[in-house]
């Protein structure tokens, strides 16, 4: 273990191992700190016992040895026990001065001699998990620091006691951000503190910016909720705990000439009991789920949010008629029993269709007054509180990810003008879009993109829908057909990968538990590989393929775009043609109900 001091603050803290060498022996894995090979521990190949490394090892018996950047995890199947590592890294950027990095590669070492002892069903059972853990491995959007923890936002670190981060990593972590926190038990029982890396899913991006010529640097970090973990379409709503689907915090960080501001914004899943069932429709049937536990849902999820974040107001981006005014008009009658939260439904699409983006001002002239009054979390170079943030503004359409995004970062661009108006870098009459350079709201803009684009990626399989509105401020001609393609890929995903990526979450999470007692996963649904469905995979793969291709052409000439048209029609056509004759197709065992 390792404990520095850091010049900037006087006080130690602690810090993980960040090069490791794995050695792989016939019986086991030994995994030791490159600066110091005495303090590593062993993993048994025959039963995934822990040991610590006692005195020299003799390495001539290794057969091989790789450098790795850190221990993810262990989770037992059936077959034994699977150690995952992080075996490839990259820099990118600082959080609070202290290094950041994404995982860029992970992979499962197994230790699974058991695998013999198996019989027929178990082992197929295993082949089955061993597939999904395959899928953990390209899991996307994972972050981590050697030397700080980065799910805890400005806000609550200031309010730690001193001391805390002379803690073990993991134990200065919020929990719910953790996205190995199920995995590592086992290093954590074991007392491999200076071993343990807690992973947060999301987003992490950073860029400079010139301000009266000084160098000022804004960071945006997304952290994912893992409670109701998932998949978009098999991941909807929320549970009884009140716990919602693709809920993210995200932070906008600014340190400028000393200050350090900070401005939190959460999105999440509509929190009632609803769900869109997958049944190849482009668009399934959204449906609320009835249930007498509906009031205390509800009112769970925004106690929980008041509790954590002060004063908050609901702003509901869907739409009020069509397939989506059923969920609107239940989200705000249950909402009406809530006097404490504001709740403000403004129908995205009503209210900036055409290109009238210049329309979310009505929503921000609605909530003006409460927002400012919510405000952002601010101090000195010297570490004094000058404002702290007393509310939250939770944001929500129907995936929590394109409308969403397009409103959050016009509310996190008012918040930026606000605090760099507070922190003098501003006057009250100036703002980043009429003071700083081209290239600094760029760069603003840019990031959003960015972060919209990976939280969509790990929700929805795809980049996030109107990133142009982000980033131009309008909708284009080439985001158009960018979204055209995301929106059929997203179809395609839902219907014949996300399941199996949500039973790679279920059980990565701790949702699903494999063991002896367990039924198999391919019993739970009496699932059945459907002939149907690699023609269904042929049909829609061609069909999206060709119709992509003829969308990037279809702003070249006329005949291109009749060209697109009918590619369009086609595809709908096979996909009608599918649904007809294969009705509801099932492209995995599921290991879990709803959650």
């Amino acid at each position: 273990m390792e404990i520095e001091s850091p010049s900037s603050t006087g006080k130690s803290h602690f810090k993980l191992w960040s090069e490791l060498e794995l050695h792989d022996f016939p019986d086991k894995f030994v995994i030791r700190p490159v600066k110091s090979p005495d303090q590593g521990f062993s993993i048994a190949r025959s039963d995934g016992t822990f040991r610590n490394l006692d005195g020299e090892v003799n390495l001539e018996t290794a057969s091989r040895m790789y450098t790795i950047f850190g221990v993810a995890g262990t989770i037992r199947l059936l077959a034994g026990t699977y150690v995952l590592v992080i075996t490839s890294r990259k820099e990118v950027g600082t959080y609070l001065g202290y290094p950041v990095f994404r995982v860029m590669s992970m992979k499962f070492l197994s230790c699974n001699e058991g695998l013999s002892n198996l019989n027929n069903q178990q082992k197929k059972d295993e082949a089955y998990f061993q597939t999904l853990l395959r899928t953990v491995e390209e899991t996307p959007g994972l972050y981590y620091s050697y030397e700080t923890d980065i799910t805890l936002n400005l806000q609550r670190r200031y309010k730690m006691a001193d001391g805390w981060m002379s803690k073990p990593i993991w134990k200065q972590a919020d929990p719910r951000f953790v996205w190995n926190r199920n995995i590592l038990e086992e290093l954590i029982e074991n007392k491999l503190d200076e071993f343990v890396v807690p992973l947060l899913q999301g987003s992490f991006q950073t860029g400079q910016l010139k301000l009266n010529n000084l160098t000022s640097t804004i960071t945006l970090i997304s952290r994912r909720c893992t409670r109701r973990l998932g998949t978009r379409m098999w991941r909807r709503g929320a549970n009884l705990e009140g716990d919602t689907a693709n809920f993210i915090e995200t932070e906008q960080l600014l340190e400028y000439d000393g200050f350090k501001s900070s401005f939190l914004q959460v999105r999440g899943s509509i929190p009632l009991l609803w769900e869109q069932i997958v049944d190849l429709s482009y668009k399934p049937r959204l449906a609320v789920i009835e249930h007498q536990d509906t009031p205390m849902v509800v009112k769970r999820h925004f106690h929980d949010l008041m509790q954590r974040y002060g004063d908050t107001i609901a702003v509901d981006l869907t739409d009020q008629h069509g397939n989506e005014s059923l969920l609107n008009l239940a989200f705000a009658t249950e909402m009406e029993k809530l006097p404490d939260v504001r709740y403000v439904s403004f129908d995205f699409h009503q209210r900036c269709g055409n290109r009238n983006f210049e329309n979310l001002k009505l929503l921000y002239d609605e909530i003006a007054d409460d927002f400012e009054k919510q405000g952002f979390f601010l101090q000195t170079a010297q570490g004094e509180l000058v404002a702290e943030q007393k509310g939250i503004i939770r944001s929500n359409c129907i995936d929590c990810l394109d409308r969403t995004n397009v409103t959050q970062s016009y509310l996190a661009r008012i918040s930026l003008n606000q605090q760099l108006q507070r922190m003098c870098a501003l006057t009250q009459s100036e703002s980043i879009c009429s003071f700083t350079a081209d290239e600094d709201l760029e760069i603003f803009r840019t990031l959003w993109v960015d972060q919209g684009d990976e939280i969509s990626l790990e929700y929805s399989g795809t980049n996030a829908l109107k990133g142009d509105i982000v980033r131009y401020g309008k909708q284009t001609i080439s985001g158009l057909i960018k979204d055209g393609m995301s929106a059929l890929s997203r179809y395609y995903l839902n219907n014949f990968q996300d399941g199996v990526r949500q039973d790679a979450i279920d059980l990565i999470s701790g949702n699903y538990t494999a063991n002896g007692n367990s039924p198999s996963p391919f019993q739970l649904n009496k699932f059945e590989t459907r002939t149907l469905f690699p023609v269904a995979s042929a049909l829609l793969i061609g069909g999206l393929t060709v119709t992509s291709i003829t969308l990037n052409r279809a702003g070249q000439n006329a005949q291109s775009m009749i060209s697109s048209v009918i590619c369009v029609g086609a595809t709908a056509g096979m996909m009608a043609l599918v649904k007809a004759n294969g009705r509801q197709i099932c492209s995995r065992p599921r290991l879990c109900g709803l959650l």
